[in-house]
């Protein structure tokens, strides 16, 4: 590894310029586009819709999760290497552990964990619990002293949490079920959310999404390697169509929606930022109703308009915190 002076400088400019926050926003809502469309692939190949002989439906979610990480990384690192090297992929010692840390506590933790709460409780439990993930991020840049806590922020905050319950359809139909180690699952899940929101701002001040998304993927991969060794997922006995469908999940669940967000974070505060990434239930409930022809109730419409009500809220709600780390990328 190269020492801290040699570390190599993020490749975008560091100089914010007019309108960066839209492209931000952009980014960010790209990002919920991307894993809204994989969660509806994802529930279309486990019920039997998509390629209903491939044995898709057998395949573990722990298994699904590590496949996502170690599958990007592999594609990351096939991209990045043969047009960068070695040489200018090696980072510090320092930042290594920084993003591993990111990788490991903000990617991994957080779908190990959401997928614990699920299985604990239910899915819209474990949903509604990991977004209080705003809440955390707004009292830690509080706390920090790095944002003020204005009236428009945390009625942002708490417009886009109402919103998403009533997206996942929470009220009116008992859905709600506690248990203690799925709701505390659900809550780390959220911690770990708001963690590489706020940690994964600070990294890409540093340096370019790629880099930092090669490492956090290359240390949720090892992460998952121990929690399930090799040779389960090779006992699996997947089939080939299976495979298939896993790697392109990867890229359209993990790869592609990380690369906009980390984009994103490099335009946004944590706040403005994890408060857009609430579009991701929004999206997956239209995209259902599009590709799948799920029913879309009036409350969900309702929970649809408050998060976009929430995201005009903290769009208005002014800079008063964490600059843009970077100007405009790509």
């Amino acid at each position: 590894m190269t020492n801290a002076a040699s570390a190599p400088a993020a490749t975008e400019s560091t100089t914010p310029e007019p309108h960066s926050s839209y492209r931000g926003y952009s980014y960010i809502a790209a990002a919920a586009v991307f894993w809204g469309l994989s969660a509806s692939l994802g529930r279309a190949a486990f019920t039997g819709r998509l390629l209903p002989d491939s044995g898709i439906r057998r395949v573990d979610p722990v298994i699904l999760s590590q496949c996502r990480t170690t599958f990007s990384f592999l594609a990351l690192l096939l991209g990045l290497l043969p047009n960068r090297g070695w040489r200018s992929l090696r980072l510090p010692w320092a930042d290594v552990g920084r993003i591993s840390l990111l990788g490991v506590v903000g990617v991994a933790a957080s779908n190990y964990f959401y997928y614990l709460a699920i299985q604990r409780t239910s899915v819209a439990t474990a949903i509604i619990v990991q977004y209080t993930a705003p809440v955390w991020v707004l009292l830690y840049m509080v706390m920090r002293r790095i944002e003020r806590p204005t009236w428009s922020k945390m009625g942002s905050v708490f417009l886009a949490i109402l919103g998403i319950a009533l997206v996942i359809g929470l009220f009116g139909q008992g859905r709600l079920k506690l248990d203690a180690l799925g709701v505390t699952a659900a809550l780390v899940a959220a911690f770990s959310f708001a963690f590489y929101n706020i940690g994964g701002h600070s990294i890409l001040a540093r340096y370019d999404r790629w880099t930092v998304l090669l490492y956090t993927t290359l240390a949720a991969a090892l992460f998952w390697i121990v929690v399930n060794p090799p040779n389960k997922v090779v006992a699996a006995h997947y089939s080939p169509a299976a495979w298939m469908f896993l790697l392109v999940f990867a890229l359209l669940s993990v790869l592609v929606p990380f690369a906009f967000y980390f984009a994103g974070l490099q335009h946004l505060a944590p706040t403005k930022a994890i408060v857009v990434s609430c579009l991701e239930p929004v999206f997956s409930i239209l995209i259902a109703a599009i590709a799948l022809k799920e029913v879309v109730r009036p409350l969900q419409c309702l929970g649809i308009i408050m998060v976009l009500g929430a995201i005009l809220m903290v769009q208005r709600s002014g800079s008063g915190g964490a600059a843009p780390v970077a100007g405009p990328v790509d």
